[in-house]
């Protein structure tokens, strides 16, 4: 099954659209749109309408800091509405803080699928280096990745 079918249209077209912005399909991007669809949803579940505020722990060196780029195409946390922020700290991750109303929400994916990404990633480097090659096995990841990870399932999350 397609993951657009499988995870709604709400999903599959937030990814398109985020990847449109980021200029290529990518891993990162394509989990910022899960991450911040979760959020979104996990909010108008707690009937929490308005605005996301968020604060990226991306960084803004890619390859992590292309979650920022899904982040906001999902939650409409943009840059230009101020919504978002990119944390200082020097541990980077994929991981991001919401806020909306007197609700937050901390979403993290699980250190399983980091490591996965790691070491697929650490493979394509190690075998196409930065080839045309390489950006061809990093979009066929991300497709994957997003076809076959539920992002009901792939984040770890606590509420404060």
């Amino acid at each position: 099954m397609l993951g657009g079918l499988r995870y709604g249209f709400r999903e599959w077209r937030l990814v398109v659209l985020t990847n449109q912005i980021h200029g290529h399909l990518g891993i990162y991007s394509t989990l910022g749109a899960k991450m911040g669809l979760f959020a979104r949803e996990w909010f108008e579940k707690e009937g929490i309408a308005g605005h996301i505020s968020l604060v990226s722990y991306a960084g803004s060196v890619p390859p992590v800091s292309c979650l920022n780029d899904g982040l906001q195409m999902s939650t409409g946390a943009t840059v230009g509405h101020g919504l978002i922020s990119v944390s200082d700290d020097p541990d980077k991750r994929v991981e991001a803080l919401f806020a909306s109303g007197e609700k937050t929400l901390r979403v993290r994916l699980k250190p399983a699928y980091e490591e996965r990404i790691r070491e697929d990633i650490r493979y394509g480097v190690q075998q196409y280096g930065s080839s045309p090659a390489y950006w061809k096995y990093i979009r066929n990841l991300a497709l994957k990745y997003w076809a076959q990870w539920d992002r009901t399932k792939i984040f770890d999350w606590e509420i404060s």
